[in-house]
């Protein structure tokens, strides 16, 4: 079994990047108390100038070098990344198959930490998607050559010649890591690359414990449990863990989930949730 946190492949990644950033200055404990996970936000000293960025204005944090992974990594001791991926190694090995294999569409690829990991465990073939072209830059710049291909692109709106590449790629495995059920990826968009994914093939996510709850308004409990129910899944691995701290420095959990695709997403149904 490979372990399941290690702060290896980041860390090693994070000591080849200029960072430009002087000083991460995170808020008083008692002044973001009860402020929402989308909300926090840092102050950052760069070339002696000190600028306040919200956490979830990814397209800001992306521009400059070392930003995230000083702030998410470091500091507020992220580790979804290699979690994810370890257990995605660890459940699809058992059941006889070898992530070595696995031609990987990581969704909200970001930056590339996902990618690093996946490349670490020895998948070659992975494209990324992810909404702001921020992201990609970053991986280009900070990640070259780790991904054999990266879109910027709307997953409920894609344009067709990417429609077209993607479905050229024959993925076997999809991996989004940090990206559920804060808007940027809903439901519709989640089925839409979950349906370009081979069957039988991998689904490897994390998604924040609150959107699994009955009264979640996000759409995931439901669309969860609907595809389990339908079984177009099937669950291999559930599990609870810190995702990462606060700015407060209270625990944030996440639940990690590797699954099975069984059968292929009816167009129907990526209608039904908005796609």
């Amino acid at each position: 079994m490979t372990a399941l946190t290690s702060d290896s492949v980041w860390r090693k990644r994070y000591s080849t990047i200029r960072s430009e950033v002087q000083d991460i200055i995170l808020p008083d404990p008692r002044v973001v108390n009860g402020v929402s996970q989308d909300q926090e936000w840092c102050d950052v000293l760069i070339h002696d100038e000190r600028q306040r960025i919200r956490f979830h204005d990814y397209a800001d944090i992306f521009q400059v070098p070392g930003l995230y992974e000083g702030l998410f990594y470091d500091r507020l001791e992220c580790c979804s990344p290699n979690r994810i991926v370890n257990l995605l190694a660890d459940v699809s090995t058992e059941l006889g198959d070898d992530p070595g294999e696995f031609k990987v569409l990581d969704v909200g690829a970001g930056n590339g930490m996902v990618g690093d990991e996946l490349n670490e465990l020895g998948v070659d073939s992975v494209v990324g998607i992810d909404l702001i072209p921020e992201a990609r830059a970053a991986t280009r710049r900070d990640r070259p050559g780790l991904y054999s291909d990266y879109y910027v692109a709307d997953l409920t709106d894609m344009p067709g010649d990417t429609e077209r590449a993607l479905n050229e790629q024959e993925f076997n495995c999809l991996t989004t890591v940090a990206a559920l059920g804060f808007g940027d990826i809903p439901p519709a968009a989640f089925l839409n690359a979950l349906s370009l994914i081979a069957t039988p093939g991998w689904l490897a996510f994390n998604i924040k414990e609150d959107f699994l709850r009955e009264d979640d308004s996000s759409g995931f409990s439901r669309l969860v449990r609907q595809l389990s129910r339908e079984e177009f899944i099937q669950t291999q691995c559930y599990r609870r863990y810190q995702h990462r701290v606060s700015a407060s420095g209270r625990p944030l959990y996440y639940v990690a989930m590797i699954a099975r695709k069984l059968k292929d997403i009816p167009p129907q149904l990526i209608s039904d949730w908005g796609g």
